[in-house]
């Protein structure tokens, strides 16, 4: 058996799934991870579906030629559009984050009224309102659209003081003053490098008391589970690493990816999408 064959891959439309990759790391660090980040056609967002389809079919083709064990879609947008087509068209065990994120929301509220940050197409999919109902009907969930979020990560408006950032994100949070949640889930794996300033904006608008919801953190705890319960896991060491792969320009990924895992990355390597353009072959 290769090393490849015992890694997991992660895929995002950028850099947000590296805060997945970081919880992975953490709670598996004898794994190999390969994480692929289609820089070059970030945000998917604000796509229509199929395009995202398209996009993700793209990128579990290119993974999947590594031969991974298992993949973790780390992108709010995809698990909540895609993941049903993607599950159809490949064998490998693939994971998103909306059903891991949904469960832990209804787990910790207790008014029933969780409020969902998001992508648009997150959020027309109501692939987050399916999922909490399956789980207690009782509970009403509202997303709310944020889809200047992701380019601000992207391009580094992510500190605590800075104030565009955060004269946005008050704006998204006051749509949920009538509502009044007492936990707010984080739909998008880029949301958790701006948590801090979420967080604090919903304090001032909505008052004290709100829990936040990481999904791509919660989603890593799900991938553990997964390994763990299906005797997957690795417990080779030697082969413990994780492979960067982009569709753009790697320097500014270089340079950014020290935000989401906490660390400086040695190398990442572009490869060209239409290399692997398994989609266009591909009947949706």
């Amino acid at each position: 058996m290769d090393n490849n064959s015992r890694a997991v891959g992660v895929f995002d439309s950028g850099l947000g799934g590296l805060t997945s990759v970081r919880e992975l790391k953490r709670l598996l660090p004898d794994e190999k991870i390969i994480y692929f980040g289609d820089t070059g056609r970030v945000p998917y967002g604000t796509r229509s579906p199929e395009i995202i389809t398209k996009y993700a079919l793209d990128d579990m083709s290119f993974l999947s030629s590594f031969g991974v064990k298992a993949v973790l879609i780390a992108c709010g947008t995809v698990s909540s559009v895609a993941l049903e087509a993607l599950q159809k068209h490949f064998s490998i065990p693939i994971m998103g984050v909306v059903s891991s994120a949904a469960k832990k929301a209804c787990a910790l509220t207790k008014t029933k009224r969780i409020a969902m940050l998001a992508t648009p197409a997150t959020v027309r999919n109501k692939a987050y309102e399916r999922e909490a109902a399956k789980i207690d009907s009782t509970v009403s969930l509202m997303g709310i659209g944020c889809p200047m979020f992701v380019p601000l990560v992207e391009n580094g408006y992510v500190g605590s003081d800075c104030e565009v950032t955060r004269m946005i994100t008050d704006e998204y949070i006051s749509k949920l003053s009538d509502f009044s949640p007492d936990v707010i889930i984080l739909g998008c794996t880029h949301f958790p490098i701006i948590r801090d300033i979420i967080a604090d904006s919903a304090r001032r608008i909505l008052g004290e008391g709100i829990s936040i919801v990481d999904s791509g953190a919660e989603a890593a705890i799900s991938v553990k589970s997964f390994l763990e319960r299906n005797s997957m896991l690795n417990h080779d060491a030697h082969i413990a690493g994780t492979e960067f792969y982009v569709s753009d320009e790697t320097h500014n990924f270089e340079q950014s990816a020290s935000l989401f895992l906490g660390e400086n990355i040695k190398s990442v390597t572009k490869i060209d999408i239409g290399d692997y353009m398994f989609a266009k072959n591909v009947t949706l």
